[in-house]
Protein backbone atom coordinates (compact mmCIF):
# COMPACT_ATOMS: atom_id res chain seq x y z
CA UNK A 1 0.00 0.00 0.00
CA UNK A 2 1.76 3.19 -1.25
CA UNK A 3 1.71 6.09 1.47
CA UNK A 4 -1.01 8.95 0.42
CA UNK A 5 0.65 11.68 -1.57
CA UNK A 6 0.73 15.20 -0.31
CA UNK A 7 1.92 18.05 -1.91
CA UNK A 8 2.48 21.59 -0.30
CA UNK A 9 2.44 24.86 -2.87
CA UNK A 10 3.70 27.87 -1.00
CA UNK A 11 4.44 31.24 -2.06
CA UNK A 12 8.19 32.01 -2.99
CA UNK A 13 9.48 35.06 -0.99
CA UNK A 14 11.60 36.69 -3.50
CA UNK A 15 11.46 39.86 -5.84
CA UNK A 16 13.90 37.51 -8.44
CA UNK A 17 12.31 34.25 -9.30
CA UNK A 18 10.42 32.86 -12.32
CA UNK A 19 8.53 29.85 -12.17
CA UNK A 20 9.87 29.31 -15.87
CA UNK A 21 9.69 25.68 -15.61
CA UNK A 22 6.19 25.82 -14.61
CA UNK A 23 4.61 27.39 -17.53
CA UNK A 24 6.36 24.94 -19.57
CA UNK A 25 4.49 21.95 -17.40
CA UNK A 26 1.87 24.16 -17.88
CA UNK A 27 2.05 25.07 -21.76
CA UNK A 28 -1.74 22.37 -22.46
CA UNK A 29 -3.74 25.11 -20.22
CA UNK A 30 -1.67 28.04 -21.64
CA UNK A 31 -2.87 26.94 -25.30
CA UNK A 32 -6.42 25.90 -23.68
CA UNK A 33 -6.52 29.74 -22.26
CA UNK A 34 -5.50 31.30 -25.42
CA UNK A 35 -8.38 29.79 -27.19
CA UNK A 36 -10.94 30.26 -24.67
CA UNK A 37 -9.69 34.26 -24.84
CA UNK A 38 -10.67 34.31 -28.45
CA UNK A 39 -14.22 32.49 -28.53
CA UNK A 40 -15.44 33.86 -25.75
CA UNK A 41 -14.51 37.72 -26.67
CA UNK A 42 -16.74 37.46 -29.21
CA UNK A 43 -19.27 34.92 -28.46
CA UNK A 44 -22.95 35.54 -28.58
CA UNK A 45 -22.27 38.40 -30.66
CA UNK A 46 -23.99 38.99 -34.56
CA UNK A 47 -20.58 40.60 -36.02
CA UNK A 48 -18.15 38.72 -34.40
CA UNK A 49 -14.82 38.82 -35.50
CA UNK A 50 -15.82 41.50 -38.15
CA UNK A 51 -15.25 43.82 -34.45
CA UNK A 52 -11.84 43.05 -35.24
CA UNK A 53 -11.85 45.19 -38.33
CA UNK A 54 -14.95 47.72 -37.79
CA UNK A 55 -13.02 49.35 -34.47
CA UNK A 56 -9.85 50.60 -36.39
CA UNK A 57 -11.34 51.17 -39.50
CA UNK A 58 -14.16 53.54 -38.20
CA UNK A 59 -11.47 55.17 -36.05
CA UNK A 60 -9.33 55.77 -39.09
CA UNK A 61 -11.97 57.22 -40.29
CA UNK A 62 -12.85 59.78 -37.49
CA UNK A 63 -9.02 60.87 -37.44
CA UNK A 64 -9.34 61.13 -41.34
CA UNK A 65 -12.18 63.41 -41.51
CA UNK A 66 -11.24 65.26 -37.78
CA UNK A 67 -7.72 65.67 -39.09
CA UNK A 68 -7.48 64.88 -42.53
CA UNK A 69 -7.13 68.20 -43.85
CA UNK A 70 -4.01 69.10 -41.73
CA UNK A 71 -2.51 66.02 -42.59
CA UNK A 72 -3.40 66.32 -46.38
CA UNK A 73 -1.25 69.81 -46.46
CA UNK A 74 1.75 67.36 -46.41
CA UNK A 75 2.85 65.33 -48.67
CA UNK A 76 3.00 61.31 -47.87
CA UNK A 77 0.28 58.76 -48.37
CA UNK A 78 -3.61 58.81 -48.12
CA UNK A 79 -4.94 60.04 -44.58
CA UNK A 80 -7.41 57.18 -44.29
CA UNK A 81 -4.58 54.58 -45.31
CA UNK A 82 -1.81 56.71 -43.08
CA UNK A 83 -3.89 56.44 -39.46
CA UNK A 84 -4.81 52.57 -40.70
CA UNK A 85 -1.18 52.27 -40.69
CA UNK A 86 -0.60 53.92 -37.53
CA UNK A 87 -3.41 52.29 -35.72
CA UNK A 88 -2.10 48.78 -36.23
CA UNK A 89 0.65 48.77 -33.55
CA UNK A 90 -1.19 51.20 -31.29
CA UNK A 91 -4.99 48.40 -31.47
CA UNK A 92 -2.47 45.78 -30.97
CA UNK A 93 -1.22 47.52 -27.00
CA UNK A 94 -4.52 49.04 -26.30
CA UNK A 95 -6.03 45.43 -26.77
CA UNK A 96 -3.21 43.57 -24.40
CA UNK A 97 -3.43 46.04 -21.91
CA UNK A 98 -7.08 47.10 -21.57
CA UNK A 99 -7.93 42.85 -21.46
CA UNK A 100 -4.46 42.05 -19.70
CA UNK A 101 -4.35 45.20 -16.99
CA UNK A 102 -7.15 43.33 -14.58
CA UNK A 103 -5.98 39.61 -14.33
CA UNK A 104 -6.12 39.16 -10.94
CA UNK A 105 -10.11 40.97 -10.36
CA UNK A 106 -10.95 39.20 -14.14
CA UNK A 107 -9.86 35.50 -12.69
CA UNK A 108 -10.25 35.75 -8.82
CA UNK A 109 -12.74 33.30 -9.04
CA UNK A 110 -10.46 30.83 -10.90
CA UNK A 111 -7.10 32.08 -9.29
CA UNK A 112 -8.80 31.37 -5.29
CA UNK A 113 -9.29 27.48 -6.26
CA UNK A 114 -7.34 26.14 -8.65
CA UNK A 115 -3.44 26.73 -8.43
CA UNK A 116 -1.66 27.28 -12.22
CA UNK A 117 0.89 29.84 -12.92
CA UNK A 118 -0.79 33.14 -12.40
CA UNK A 119 1.26 34.42 -15.76
CA UNK A 120 -0.69 31.80 -17.91
CA UNK A 121 -3.29 34.35 -17.88
CA UNK A 122 -1.87 37.86 -19.54
CA UNK A 123 0.29 35.76 -21.74
CA UNK A 124 -2.72 34.02 -23.13
CA UNK A 125 -4.09 37.81 -23.50
CA UNK A 126 -1.36 38.58 -25.20
CA UNK A 127 -0.52 35.59 -27.44
CA UNK A 128 -5.13 35.44 -28.43
CA UNK A 129 -4.14 39.51 -29.32
CA UNK A 130 -2.56 38.42 -32.61
CA UNK A 131 -5.00 37.24 -34.07
CA UNK A 132 -6.82 40.63 -34.03
CA UNK A 133 -3.53 41.96 -35.24
CA UNK A 134 -3.27 39.77 -38.21
CA UNK A 135 -6.95 40.87 -39.21
CA UNK A 136 -6.18 44.23 -39.47
CA UNK A 137 -2.81 43.86 -41.10
CA UNK A 138 -4.80 42.27 -43.70
CA UNK A 139 -7.27 44.83 -43.73
CA UNK A 140 -4.68 47.31 -43.84
CA UNK A 141 -2.71 45.13 -46.91
CA UNK A 142 -5.61 45.20 -48.83
CA UNK A 143 -6.25 49.00 -49.11
CA UNK A 144 -2.63 49.74 -49.12
CA UNK A 145 -2.17 47.77 -52.65
CA UNK A 146 -5.55 49.14 -53.85
CA UNK A 147 -4.18 52.43 -53.18
CA UNK A 148 -0.75 52.24 -54.40
CA UNK A 149 -2.07 50.36 -57.43
CA UNK A 150 -4.08 53.28 -58.20
CA UNK A 151 -1.31 55.52 -57.38
CA UNK A 152 1.19 53.17 -59.48
CA UNK A 153 3.72 53.92 -56.82
CA UNK A 154 4.93 51.54 -53.99
CA UNK A 155 6.82 53.68 -51.55
CA UNK A 156 8.18 50.20 -49.22
CA UNK A 157 11.48 50.78 -47.56
CA UNK A 158 13.48 47.24 -46.72
CA UNK A 159 14.69 48.69 -43.59
CA UNK A 160 11.06 49.27 -42.14
CA UNK A 161 9.48 46.10 -43.21
CA UNK A 162 12.82 44.45 -41.82
CA UNK A 163 12.29 45.44 -38.15
CA UNK A 164 8.49 45.24 -38.69
CA UNK A 165 8.67 41.98 -37.10
CA UNK A 166 10.65 42.86 -33.99
CA UNK A 167 8.15 45.94 -33.85
CA UNK A 168 5.66 43.99 -33.35
CA UNK A 169 7.36 41.38 -30.63
CA UNK A 170 8.43 44.45 -28.91
CA UNK A 171 4.84 45.89 -28.70
CA UNK A 172 4.02 42.42 -27.40
CA UNK A 173 6.88 42.61 -24.50
CA UNK A 174 5.59 46.01 -23.81
CA UNK A 175 1.77 45.65 -23.21
CA UNK A 176 2.53 42.58 -21.44
CA UNK A 177 5.04 44.78 -18.59
CA UNK A 178 2.50 47.20 -18.44
CA UNK A 179 -0.59 44.67 -17.89
CA UNK A 180 1.14 42.57 -15.48
CA UNK A 181 2.07 46.22 -13.73
CA UNK A 182 -1.37 47.66 -13.57
CA UNK A 183 -2.84 43.68 -12.32
CA UNK A 184 -0.77 44.09 -9.40
CA UNK A 185 -1.12 47.51 -8.72
CA UNK A 186 -4.96 47.04 -9.01
CA UNK A 187 -5.31 44.33 -6.89
CA UNK A 188 -4.79 46.61 -3.82
CA UNK A 189 -5.51 49.85 -5.07
CA UNK A 190 -8.86 49.99 -7.17
CA UNK A 191 -9.03 53.05 -8.50
CA UNK A 192 -6.90 51.78 -11.20
CA UNK A 193 -9.85 50.08 -12.66
CA UNK A 194 -11.46 52.91 -13.52
CA UNK A 195 -9.02 55.07 -14.42
CA UNK A 196 -7.32 52.15 -16.85
CA UNK A 197 -9.57 52.88 -20.05
CA UNK A 198 -8.68 56.54 -19.20
CA UNK A 199 -5.26 55.74 -19.12
CA UNK A 200 -5.18 53.86 -22.49
CA UNK A 201 -7.49 56.77 -23.98
CA UNK A 202 -4.77 59.32 -23.51
CA UNK A 203 -2.03 57.21 -24.59
CA UNK A 204 -2.93 57.17 -27.81
CA UNK A 205 -2.31 61.14 -27.56
CA UNK A 206 1.01 61.11 -26.71
CA UNK A 207 1.85 58.03 -29.16
CA UNK A 208 2.16 59.56 -32.83
CA UNK A 209 -0.88 58.02 -34.18
CA UNK A 210 -2.94 60.78 -35.26
CA UNK A 211 0.05 63.07 -36.38
CA UNK A 212 4.09 61.75 -37.47
CA UNK A 213 6.77 62.33 -35.31
CA UNK A 214 8.27 64.74 -37.72
CA UNK A 215 5.35 66.82 -37.34
CA UNK A 216 5.30 67.17 -33.26
CA UNK A 217 6.48 70.16 -31.85
CA UNK A 218 9.76 69.97 -29.11
CA UNK A 219 8.05 69.34 -26.39
CA UNK A 220 5.79 66.94 -27.90
CA UNK A 221 8.89 65.15 -29.27
CA UNK A 222 10.44 65.05 -26.08
CA UNK A 223 7.13 63.35 -24.72
CA UNK A 224 6.91 61.09 -27.48
CA UNK A 225 10.79 60.26 -26.67
CA UNK A 226 9.55 58.73 -23.34
CA UNK A 227 7.21 56.55 -25.15
CA UNK A 228 8.44 52.78 -25.87
CA UNK A 229 5.55 52.60 -28.84
CA UNK A 230 6.96 55.54 -30.93
CA UNK A 231 9.58 54.43 -33.06
CA UNK A 232 7.70 51.24 -33.32
CA UNK A 233 4.72 52.67 -34.97
CA UNK A 234 7.34 55.04 -36.84
CA UNK A 235 8.49 51.01 -38.19
CA UNK A 236 5.38 50.69 -39.94
CA UNK A 237 4.89 54.42 -41.25
CA UNK A 238 9.17 53.77 -42.93
CA UNK A 239 8.02 50.09 -44.32
CA UNK A 240 5.29 51.15 -46.62
CA UNK A 241 5.59 54.96 -46.82
CA UNK A 242 8.98 55.64 -46.75
CA UNK A 243 8.70 58.04 -44.41
CA UNK A 244 8.61 57.01 -40.64
CA UNK A 245 11.52 58.82 -38.29
CA UNK A 246 13.25 55.33 -37.18
CA UNK A 247 17.21 55.97 -35.66
CA UNK A 248 19.70 53.66 -33.89
CA UNK A 249 19.22 56.42 -30.59
CA UNK A 250 15.43 56.01 -30.44
CA UNK A 251 15.11 52.42 -30.62
CA UNK A 252 17.76 52.15 -28.18
CA UNK A 253 15.90 54.01 -25.30
CA UNK A 254 12.33 52.20 -26.67
CA UNK A 255 14.00 48.93 -26.09
CA UNK A 256 15.50 49.91 -22.38
CA UNK A 257 12.43 51.43 -21.71
CA UNK A 258 10.35 48.09 -22.80
CA UNK A 259 12.68 45.91 -20.78
CA UNK A 260 12.82 47.65 -17.73
CA UNK A 261 9.00 47.82 -17.41
CA UNK A 262 8.93 43.78 -18.32
CA UNK A 263 11.40 43.76 -15.74
CA UNK A 264 9.32 45.50 -13.49
CA UNK A 265 6.11 43.99 -14.31
CA UNK A 266 7.11 40.91 -13.41
CA UNK A 267 8.36 41.67 -10.01
CA UNK A 268 5.00 43.35 -9.30
CA UNK A 269 3.17 40.91 -10.33
CA UNK A 270 4.73 37.54 -8.60
CA UNK A 271 4.89 39.92 -5.60
CA UNK A 272 1.26 40.83 -5.67
CA UNK A 273 -0.09 37.25 -6.17
CA UNK A 274 1.25 35.92 -2.95
CA UNK A 275 -1.49 38.07 -1.50
CA UNK A 276 -4.38 38.94 -3.92
CA UNK A 277 -6.14 36.83 -2.69
CA UNK A 278 -6.59 38.71 0.81
CA UNK A 279 -7.26 41.90 -0.91
CA UNK A 280 -9.17 41.29 -4.38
Amino acid sequence: MSPPYEKIIRPHRGWVRFDWAGLWRYRDLLWLTVRRDFVARYQQTILGPAWFVIQPVVTALVFTIVFGQRLGAQSGPPPFLFFLGGMLLWSFFANILNTAGNAFHANSAVFTKVYFPRLIVPLAVVISSLVPLAIQLVVFLAVYAYTCLGAGVWPVDALGLALLPWAILQTALFGLGVSLATSALSAKYRDLQHALPFVVQMWMFVTPVIFPYNQLGHAARLVALANPLTPLVETVRLGFFGAGVVTPGLYAVSIGLTLLTLFAGLMLYQRAERTFADTV
